[in-house]
């Protein structure tokens, strides 16, 4: 492992040691505060030391297992009130840190089910106490998870925008290059069609010079030259310009008013032996189709004068209602091909996409006879269908599959998540709460309400057997509650506070009072 990465996982794990360090000490602070407060026994201290422990191993294991760290603190609830001060905390980080939200609503679910069976059923609290407790479970436990949560997407949200942002740089930086790569391509496609042909020439005619009869021995040999390092500086081109890329520049660089009849007269000024049939040429032909076809005529002329010196050329154009055929044969060379290296085939590989591009088929290969044959086939309309159609290639600068596509997408699930997160943060308690409300009320004020018109009505002194429209069950009294006296609501919701105070002795009201809030 790199010197580097190992002191940054180091760092990394230093600051995690901290981080829980002081989780512990937020999380024991109350316990401490209150185990090491007089008066000092035994059961306090056995509380405390079984507290911290508990808070020791809900640390431990928080980062890998949050819920199970946030159970935990909710268990040491039972025997220590303070853990009331340390759910909330775990709670938050149970939310930050867990990557679904599926065990945090299993365990909230299960702690309220074992609460409520353990409060109502095996206990026997009453319903106050009851909602007591459940509002302390929403608002300190599911609000503050609720909360992390949130924080969690929102984090999320920010790793996406980042990613989102370097894919859209890293698709900047592609379109860049791919419009370099295709300018370069221009460049090489055209210096090989325009430079590559006028070299061909040279050479050609520097051959023809050697072979005069008439030419001194000395210019003879400066004649040799010249073809050898014409032959030369071809191969290097080739070798600089390589194997042409997409076509995609401007169409060519050739004289706007350049046409296959003027190529083919240059070519036999150079000395080649050329016919063209029909000898005017073809009709006017779209720029596309037009530029395609004088390509076709100029690259087998170049390919003819240099593997095939001496060699009759024919190049044949035909016409009709919706396609334009080429045809450029060159026979056997008399005495071979001009010195040099080996043909690589490159223009011909750039000469059949280009014919592509137009919709177009070139096949090119040696004839029976020694010779050498290119044919095109291309349509009269530019932008027809190819006949022999490759796979289908996205627009220039449309974004690869992965890229900016599949970040926008993480970019807007994220986005939605936050916003899907905030509305529960906030609307999930409030929607808890009046769930607990309805259960609670109902069975909280199940027989206990005392309307005010009845309470008017009971004289003091009467006997309790003879007051009319007296509940059947009284309230949970308060902590505090007077010797003798029944306590009764108004139906107020949605806590069903006592309201009325009926005190009685020796069977009789003795007094009345509403109870002040």
């Amino acid at each position: 492992m790199p010197g580097g990465m190992r002191d940054r996982l180091a760092e990394r794990g230093g600051l995690r040691w901290l981080a829980d360090a002081l989780l512990w000490l937020v999380a024991a602070g109350p316990l401490l505060v209150a185990g090491l407060s007089p008066p000092y026994d035994a059961l306090s201290l056995t509380t405390l030391v079984g507290g911290l422990a508990l808070i020791t191993a809900a640390v431990a294991v928080g980062r890998r297992f949050p819920v199970v760290a946030l159970v935990l603190v909710v268990s040491g609830s039972l025997f220590d009130g303070n853990f009331l001060f340390v759910i909330p905390v775990f709670s938050f980080l149970a939310g930050r840190r867990a990557t679904t939200a599926l065990p945090a609503g299993v365990a909230f679910a299960a702690i309220a089910a074992l609460g409520t069976v353990l409060n109502l059923v095996l206990l026997g609290t009453g319903a106050a106490t009851w909602f007591l407790l459940a509002s302390v479970l929403l608002f300190g436990g599911v609000l503050p998870w609720l909360v992390g949560r949130h924080r969690r997407q929102h984090e999320v949200l920010v790793e996406a925008r980042r990613r989102h942002d370097e894919a859209r740089q890293r698709e900047r930086e592609g379109l860049a290059e791919r419009v370099r790569l295709r300018e370069r391509a221009r460049i090489a496609r055209e210096t090989h069609d325009s430079l590559g042909h006028d070299l061909s020439l040279i050479a050609l005619r520097a051959a023809a010079l050697e072979l005069a009869d008439d030419l001194p021995p000395r210019h003879r040999a400066a004649a040799g030259e010249l073809r050898a390092s014409v032959a030369a500086a071809t191969e290097r081109l080739h070798g600089i310009i390589g194997v042409l890329r997409e076509d995609g520049g401007p169409e060519s660089v050739r004289p706007a008013t350049e046409t296959v009849s003027d190529l083919v007269d240059g070519a036999r000024e150079a000395g080649m032996d050329v016919r063209l049939a029909p000898s005017d040429g073809l009709p006017v032909l779209p720029p596309t189709v037009a530029s395609a076809v004088h390509r076709v005529v100029r690259e087998a002329l170049t390919n003819a004068a240099r593997y095939a010196p001496g060699a009759p050329v024919t190049v044949t154009l035909e016409a009709d209602g919706s396609r334009v055929a080429v045809c450029v044969v060159n026979g056997r060379p008399p005495a071979g091909p001009l010195p040099g290296p080996p043909s690589t085939g490159s223009g011909l590989l750039a000469l059949t996409e280009r014919v592509r591009v137009a919709g177009g088929v070139l096949t090119a290969g040696p004839r029976p006879d020694g010779g050498f044959e290119v044919h095109a086939r291309l349509p009269r309309l530019a932008g027809a269908v190819p006949e022999e159609p490759g796979a289908p290639r996205p627009p220039a600068g449309a974004p690869a599959a992965g890229g900016v596509g599949e970040a926008e997408r993480r970019l807007r699930d994220a986005r939605r998540r936050v916003r899907r997160s905030l509305v529960v943060a906030f609307g999930a308690p409030a929607g808890l709460a009046a769930v607990l409300a309805l259960i609670y009320y109902p069975v909280a004020t199940a027989g206990t309400v005392l309307d005010e018109e009845t309470f008017a009505r009971m004289p003091v002194g009467a006997e309790r057997s003879t007051l009319t429209g007296l509940p059947r069950r009284q309230l949970t009294p308060p902590e505090v509650a007077r010797a003798g006296c029944e306590h009764y609501t108004d139906g107020s919701f949605p806590l069903a506070q006592p309201t009325w105070r009926l005190c009685f002795a020796d069977g009789r009201l003795v007094s009345k009072e509403r109870v002040k809030e």
